[in-house]
């Protein structure tokens, strides 16, 4: 009886590792990218709908559909280091914003319990077709753990349907009220 429990633990303990080690070669950065063209605007008329963060109730759907609470922190401040604090489902989730220019913002979404997410909006201007190219990164950084490296397998399919329903609502906000 002996003999079995430890070919048992002798089994788990080397599928553990080989488990490990198979994780090690899943890269620590994984990034989501969306992108939509939006037509008959300019870069700044985005720029403005995206860079305040107040902005974002007109047309992203945690705002829009889920009527998430937004507090401003540091109050009344708009620019590098402002963000934003929002309820959502009972969980607190920070924006901070880190950069912007007028062809992108950079910004940490800290989500409790979850590693931090830096995302990047890059705005592309297309002369020749009077529209926008609205480019959303998400770049997540993750732990060494096998479960978290096999998150990243899924994480496209999972978080990339709700930044295109982001672009998505920016993109019908913005092309109803050019």
């Amino acid at each position: 009886m002996m003999r079995f429990i430890k070919a048992f633990l002798f089994g788990i303990t080397g599928l553990f590792i080989i488990i490990t080690l198979l994780s090690l070669l899943i890269p620590a950065h994984v990034k989501v990218s969306r992108i939509v063209v939006i037509n008959n605007t300019t870069s700044q008329k985005i720029y403005q709908q995206i860079a305040w963060f107040d902005n974002w109730k007109k047309w992203h759907p945690i705002f829009t559909i889920d009527s998430a609470k937004m507090n401003w922190h540091p109050p009344a401040i708009v620019g590098k280091d402002s963000g934003c604090i929002i309820l959502h489902r009972g969980k607190e989730v920070i924006i901070k914003l880190i950069a912007a220019d007028s062809s992108s913002i950079k910004f940490f979404l800290q989500y409790e319990g979850q590693n931090d997410i830096e995302n990047n909006i890059i705005l592309t201007p297309l002369p020749n077709q009077q529209a926008v190219q609205v480019e959303w990164q998400a770049i997540n950084e993750l732990h060494w753990y096998p479960w978290d490296k096999f998150y990243a397998i899924f994480i496209d399919k999972i978080s990339g349907p709700g930044y295109e329903a982001a672009l998505n609502g920016l993109k019908d906000f913005i092309e109803k009220d050019p």
